[in-house]
């Protein structure tokens, strides 16, 4: 029995939908499921709270030396960043509150890449950035998930992609999120099974994609279908199957840059 951890966004749970309700063959294995904020998710893994566990790419690079990435179950791709967004873009960011939605993500680490002179630091919950900038509280805000698709409704502007910023930086996908196992010695042997087990819950959702619109729904945020379907449909790809080459190369550019700009230590 293994925790195994996610966020209730719906690439998540659209991925382990088949995994978690008995669909495919896990090898074996079965799971207690825990559903999380991302943030949330970060901040445990420092402790190990979680045996299998979603974590943002800014995290588990903090984390590499205490688990290990799986092949299967990243959001990771093109035209799928963080975006910056204010009412009115201010005129100098680095006096600008902005909201960002918690310090371990990998739209944090992207915002420190691209301008590390952003001090002025606000942590909220990805789903009341929007609001919070709408409102006045914040200057500007870093949304990541659902809120790429919803952010004109609250009549504001796009200051940078940060996905299209790192894109023409590297000419690679952006890493957001990954599924990580504690590299615990007693769980060595069960890697292979782990990823295999992600890899067939992810081609289950490929080829039936209806199957999880019940769960899927009852733990999304943003409860509109069509901004679900466009969610899915970003953030679930082949590389969500499997890495591969162009992956792997993706994740160590994000690492060695952010190892050259002081963000991460060797």
């Amino acid at each position: 029995m293994y925790t195994l951890a996610f966020s209730s966004c719906p690439n998540d749970t659209f991925v382990f939908h088949a995994m978690t309700h008995g669909l495919i063959d896990t090898g074996g294995s079965t799971f207690t499921t825990h559903i999380r904020d991302v943030e949330e998710l970060n901040g445990a893994a420092f402790m190990g709270t979680y045996d299998i566990t979603k974590l943002s790419y800014h995290a588990y690079l903090l984390l590499r030396k205490s688990y290990t990435l799986l092949r299967s179950g990243s959001a990771l791709g093109f035209g799928c960043g963080p975006l910056l967004v204010a009412r009115n873009a201010p005129r100098d960011l680095t006096r600008a509150t902005v909201a960002i939605p918690g310090t371990f993500t990998t739209a944090y680490m992207l915002l420190r890449l691209w301008n590390p002179d952003i001090v002025n630091i606000a942590v909220a919950r990805f789903d009341e950035i929007l609001e919070g900038v709408a409102s006045g509280r914040f200057d500007a805000g870093l949304i990541i998930h659902e809120g790429r698709f919803v952010y004109p409704r609250y009549n504001l502007e796009k200051i940078i992609d940060l996905g299209e910023w790192w894109e023409s930086e590297t000419g690679l996908p952006i890493p957001l999120g990954c599924i990580a196992m504690r590299s615990a010695p007693e769980f060595s042997d069960a890697l292979p099974a782990i990823s295999a087990a992600i890899r067939r819950s992810v081609e289950y959702a490929f080829d039936n994609p209806e199957q999880s619109s019940d769960y899927v729904r009852e733990h999304a945020r943003e409860m509109d279908d069509n901004v679900i379907r466009q969610h899915i449909g970003l953030y679930v790809n082949n590389f969500t199957r499997d890495l591969g080459d162009t992956g792997e190369k993706a994740v160590k550019a994000l690492e060695d840059m952010a190892l050259c700009r002081g963000i991460l230590r060797a």
